[in-house]
């Protein structure tokens, strides 16, 4: 009996820390502070982009992950790009960006 005392006991304690570690953020996902961190830079970024008049910023895309700041989408000129990224190297957050934004 002891021994199937000790047994289940270990056993639950495994399967405890088995999912316990299946919370744990990856370097592919989030956890639930850094998604909200991250839509907090997303929206800050965009509503930046769209107070500036000389930009189209309907066509320009921005994502978040881990403070990277993806800007990609379509724009008239170079300094429409370059304005861009430095609007959201701005950002309070935003550890760096990365350009993918194309010539029309």
């Amino acid at each position: 009996m002891k021994n199937i005392n000790r047994f289940i006991s270990a056993f639950i304690v495994a399967l405890t820390l088995l999912v316990a570690s299946g919370c744990a953020s990856t370097h592919k996902q989030e956890g639930t502070g850094e998604y909200v961190d991250d839509s907090v830079i997303t929206t800050k970024v965009k509503a930046m982009l769209f107070d500036e008049p000389n930009l189209r910023s309907g066509q320009i895309n921005v994502e978040t992950f881990k403070g990277v700041v993806q800007l990609s989408g379509f724009v008239g000129t170079q300094a429409d790009i370059n304005k861009a990224v430095e609007i959201a190297r701005t950002v309070k957050g935003v550890e760096s960006v990365k350009n993918d934004m194309r010539l029309k």
